[in-house]
């Protein structure tokens, strides 16, 4: 299994778009090699780095356990836990 840091050396490129509605922020964040996308909802106040942040974290996050579950539908006898 990937650990985390080799999910950050794998994330080259992260496509970001932010909407702001009112006094939040919407990000969606797409890592193109997957297709993997996220949304996060933060405050508006927050920093455009802050929130790029947190939404990484969470696509790495996401990408991290999609790959647990590809793993273990493939593998269905072995306990991974």
């Amino acid at each position: 299994m990937r650990s985390t840091i080799e999910v950050k050396k794998k994330l080259r490129e992260v496509l970001f778009e932010f909407v702001i509605q009112g006094n939040y922020v919407k990000v969606i964040a797409v890592d193109p090699i997957s297709n993997t996308e996220i949304a996060i909802v933060g405050d508006r106040r927050r920093g455009r780095d802050e929130l790029q942040r947190v939404a990484i974290k969470k696509l790495i996050y996401v990408i991290e356990k999609n790959a647990r579950e590809l793993i273990e539908k493939e593998n269905p006898d072995e306990d991974l836990h």
